[in-house]
């Protein structure tokens, strides 16, 4: 067993700041308290009176294996989160072939061991045709089940009201959906073929996938969550008519919750007038009205939890017209940079960051033992830099696919050093190269 200290730092966890040392052993805090003794302890950290926060969780991530590593994969993408200060991750279903039943889920299991940077875990996704895998899914093997109730790669969109009826009603894990509603966007697309052929511009998009493609299908999806009882949790809100359907409140008892993205949070429409494909995702970017009413959603308790919806596409690809860029950005590696630039701006809490970033995903996906900075807990930490800026470069980045959306940015916040189970994986621009992810445990409710 090894031991190490963190000294002179501001923990922030638990909905309070507080000046601590955090002792670490086999992989856990086994005691915070002020001038903790360095008696046989190996290593001793001096933050010289930086914040120490919980590692993020992201709940929503896209990381391309197998089937589409020219993108991404589980070793890239997740060594990209933990320098940013994200140490757990659940990841999308949606590669190739598609993580649609538990063999291919057990294998994805598997591809990750010794390989992910950042601890993991896995959704199983929702098919027209595959209810009787959903059913028989067992509570641990899968995080959630992603539904697309919306255009999506492969067969994965689920139009059949029958086959939504038996998931609402059968699911035994939380249902992860994207509400976006494919009739609505089809005939927008229609309209726009007509005006433009196929030189469709990239600033149509958010009236392409509008806000009433959102709201009918989120509308629908919490429709469907309060007939069965069932819990939901409807991934990366971007309209501010859709926070209507949400309670506020915290997160611990609620059966539906809600879920907004940094880039939803950080651009709006104007953007697409320099950054163009750059900015294509789904759901959409749309106006500087929908990102002032998701920030305060976020703020109210409307929304549950921050995340990324990070999926990597190349250069290339993006590049292609309308119709044929893909549709994701690369953002797990500047998330809490992102949040940050809030808190500087006295827009958010620190507190609140945490809770939204740490807190509410273990809470909500009964992760055990992480996002939070307890004793008995895993030593998930990132300690952060209020102090050094950093301007965001292509060198910096850790993505396979080597681009940003924040590229040029000047970000006033930094990651000093992200801890993953105890040791130190990050430390001011520099990267473990040795993967020591662990897979992500989870406890009923």
């Amino acid at each position: 067993m090894t031991k190490k200290i963190l000294i002179n730092g501001k923990l922030v966890s638990d909905g309070e700041v507080r000046e601590a040392d955090i002792l670490i052993e086999n992989q856990r805090i086994v005691r915070i308290d002020s001038s903790l003794s360095s008696e046989g302890v190996c290593e001793v950290i001096d933050l010289e009176g930086r914040y120490v926060l919980p590692g993020l969780i992201d709940d929503q991530v896209h990381f391309r294996e197998p089937g589409l590593t020219h993108k991404g994969s589980l070793a890239t993408e997740s060594k990209a989160a933990i320098c940013g200060g994200v140490t757990s991750v659940l990841e999308m279903p949606n590669t190739s072939p598609p993580t649609t039943n538990r063999a291919a889920l057990l294998e994805k299991w598997e591809r990750a061991k010794g390989r992910s940077f950042a601890n993991y875990a896995f959704y199983l996704g929702a098919t027209n045709d595959n209810l009787n895998e959903i059913r028989n899914v067992v509570f641990g093997e899968a995080c959630g089940i992603k539904v697309f109730m919306g255009a999506s790669t492969g067969n994965m969109l689920v139009d059949d009201p029958t086959v939504l009826e038996g998931i609402f009603s059968d699911s035994p894990l939380l249902i992860a959906t994207h509400c976006e509603d494919s009739p609505t966007i089809w005939a927008n697309e229609k309209i726009f073929r007509e005006r433009f052929g196929e030189d469709v511009p990239m600033s149509a998009h958010p009236d392409i996938r509008s806000e009433e493609a959102c709201y009918k299908s989120s509308s629908m999806a919490v429709a469907l969550a309060k007939r069965h009882g069932a819990r939901l949790h409807v991934l990366h809100l971007s309209t501010s008519r859709e926070l209507s359907l949400f309670e506020p409140g915290p997160i611990e008892g609620k059966n539906i919750t809600a879920e907004v993205c940094v880039h939803h949070l950080w651009f709006d429409q104007s953007r697409y007038a320099d950054l163009g494909s750059r900015i294509k995702c789904n759901p959409a970017i749309k106006a500087i009205s929908d990102r002032e009413g998701l920030f305060l959603g976020l703020i109210q308790n409307r929304i549950d939890v921050v995340a990324t919806d990070h999926a990597p596409h190349t250069m290339e690809e993006k590049m292609q017209s309308y119709f044929d860029a893909p549709a994701g950005l690369p953002l797990v590696q500047h998330s809490l940079q992102v949040m940050l630039e809030f808190y500087q701006s006295g827009q958010i809490s620190l507190e609140k960051i945490v809770r939204k970033s740490a807190h509410n995903p273990a809470v909500l996906f009964s992760i055990v033992d992480r996002g939070f900075i307890r004793e008995g807990y895993f030593a998930d930490l990132v300690v952060i830099d209020l102090n050094r800026s950093q301007i965001i470069t292509p060198e910096s980045l850790q993505y396979r696919c080597r681009w940003s959306p924040f590229e040029g940015e000047r970000f006033s916040s930094s990651i000093h050093i992200t801890l993953l189970n105890g040791e130190v994986v990050y430390r001011d621009g520099c990267p473990t190269n040795k993967p020591s992810g662990q897979p992500l445990i989870f406890k009923p409710r």
